[in-house]
């Protein structure tokens, strides 16, 4: 019997949608690089839109090489930049190199050293000072969409000052610079212009830091502890599971978008299985919201389900959402795919019960 690899199909669709690797040469052309893995984010000369400005001077002569490095290597867990981490050394290091074009000049770089302030003054001066643009808990600014067109609060997305990513690659002194200098061309002021201290400055730093030793708030998780489908067995013949499905989602507020054969499309209808049966469904308000954090989600939405019989029943699947939200780096979505899931299975168990 012919089965259509319907999964498989959407399983290659998605690895083209991953960041593509790139094979080590002798020299690596940063420019390349770039244009590959980080315009689409930061603008194809680094002027931002969802990832922050990398051409601003302000920017550049305020951190390191090694910051930049490490925040190539490890990314931003759950802000939508991923971890570079199948680039090489040298791939790496073009991609500063290219990044520093931009801003010609001597850097002047914080030094390295432990700021001693303290954490609980700095948590009340970031709630007055930061937690606006930041969020109250360091979790970045809303608005974590893949686009330049996604709503946003701020022209420039704040960054999440409580990521893994970011606090492994900045150092005390690089922070307290930022907060001391500002960013020149963003939302960012210099809080020693607005009137804080030394000391003030340093309690925020502090506070900063300490989020280092709370609970991972967007934890990235493993993939492979998600399978990759939702499956369920149906007692009841393909036709009898479409109709339950149809009534099942219509009862939970979707709307059917159509019904039709795995088959459609690829064959002659002759010659198309019609035990091989896909409902696409749809909740206007889910797609909006979805497509709102992250344009991505058009991959596997609308929601669709798949009957097919098989030689030890009917069975009846879906791809799970919760997988999916692992390849694209976003909290923020894996909150809504989490809510999926339970619509699929609350759907799924009523046409199958």
């Amino acid at each position: 019997m012919r089965i259509v690899l319907l999964f498989g199909l959407l399983s290659i669709a998605l690895a083209g949608c991953q960041e593509p690797t790139s094979d080590a040469v002798a020299e690596p052309d940063g420019a390349q690089l770039y244009a590959q893995h980080c315009a689409a984010c930061h603008g194809d000369n680094g002027a931002g839109g969802v990832g922050v400005p990398l051409n601003l001077a302000a920017f550049q002569y305020g951190v390191s090489d090694e910051f930049l490095k490490l925040t190539i290597q490890h990314g931003r867990p759950g802000r939508v930049m991923p971890a570079f981490s199948e680039l090489g050394e040298a791939e790496v290091d073009a991609l500063v190199e290219h990044l520093r074009s931009w801003a010609p000049g001597k850097p002047v770089i914080p030094a390295n050293g432990h700021i001693d302030g303290n954490p609980q003054r700095g948590k009340a001066l970031y709630a007055q000072h930061c937690a606006s643009c930041h969020g109250s808990q360091g979790e970045g600014g809303e608005g974590t969409g893949v686009t330049f067109s996604r709503p946003r609060d701020l022209p420039i997305i704040a960054p999440a000052l409580n990521n893994d990513g970011f606090l492994a690659a900045a150092t005390d002194q690089l922070i307290k610079a930022a907060v001391v200098n500002g960013r020149e061309g963003t939302p960012m002021t210099s809080f020693r212009e607005q009137g804080l201290s030394d000391t003030q400055i340093n309690d925020i730093v502090s506070y900063v830091r300490s989020f280092e030793n709370q609970p991972d708030p967007n934890p990235v998780g493993n993939p492979d502890d998600e399978p990759l489908t939702i499956a369920y067995d149906s007692p009841y013949s393909v036709e009898e599971t479409v109709k339950a499905l149809e009534r099942a989602a219509v009862g939970r507020n979707f709307r059917i978008i159509r019904t039709q054969t795995l088959e459609d499309g690829l064959f002659p209808e002759p010659e198309q299985n019609p035990n091989q049966v896909i409902v696409y469904f749809c909740n206007f308000d889910l797609v909006n919201r979805a497509l709102a954090i992250d344009p991505r989600v058009g991959l596997f939405l609308p929601c669709r389900v798949t009957v097919v019989e098989q030689e030890d029943g009917v069975k009846v699947m879906s791809i799970n959402p919760k997988r999916l939200a692992y390849l694209f780096n976003n909290a923020e979505l894996n909150r809504l795919c989490d809510e999926m899931v339970k619509t699929y299975s609350n759907i799924i168990e009523e046409a199958t019960f």
